[in-house]
């Protein structure tokens, strides 16, 4: 019973290959929502979030306010290492934990966990496989800026910031070519699906 991580850039089409692959029966668990579940309240690493950063992170609710944390670590390396020292830890135990009482409950096809920062938290040990998803640059460009509504060149600034294709492929157990219309990567995909279901005992 495999379990599979399946990242890629901003813009590669990696949401949309989870959701294919959902409707194919895997279940699919997104380690952003997932981390975001740390920092509630109550939530393993709520705390030390308002430790690191402050009173001013929490809103009236008593939620962490996202948009204020962002505006704190956003351009600051020093401070964005803090919370990711806080909160990748978190994310990838819950992971876990979400994968083993899937499997507990009786959980047999392949679960797929979509995390954009998989090879950057280190989060390798957790999966069976590795899946990457990637598409050529112009086309990312533009999937970003039909869906963010970001000029090419802050695309390009978004892009340069992340881990590059080439070093995410050195992890990556199967490549995913997102190159051409969403037809054509559903029909990729049914033959992974097939493919996977074999290895999946």
């Amino acid at each position: 019973m495999l379990t599979i991580g399946l990242t890629g850039g901003i813009g590669s089409g990696k949401s949309t290959v989870a959701q294919i692959l959902g409707e194919f029966g895997a279940t699919v668990l997104d380690a952003d929502k997932v981390a975001h579940t740390t920092y509630a309240p109550g939530g393993p690493a709520y705390d030390a979030v308002i430790a690191a950063f402050g009173a001013q992170v929490v809103a009236p609710d008593r939620t962490i306010d996202r948009k204020k944390l962002g505006a704190i670590v956003f351009g600051n390396p020093e401070r964005l290492n803090k919370l990711t020292s806080i909160v990748w830890p978190a994310t990838r135990e819950s992971i876990r934990r979400n994968v083993s009482e899937l499997r507990a409950s009786g959980a047999e096809l392949p679960i797929v966990v979509e995390a954009a920062i998989l090879i950057e938290a280190n989060w390798q040990s957790l999966f069976d496989e590795i899946w990457l998803v990637r598409a050529p640059r112009e086309q990312v460009v533009g999937r970003i800026e039909i869906q963010r509504g970001l000029k090419p060149s802050e695309s390009e600034a978004r892009i340069r910031a992340q881990l590059s294709d080439e070093e995410r492929a050195k992890h990556a157990s199967l490549v995913i070519e997102n190159n051409g219309s969403l037809e054509e990567l559903r029909n990729l995909l049914k033959e992974v699906w097939a493919d996977v279901l074999k290895r999946n005992g």
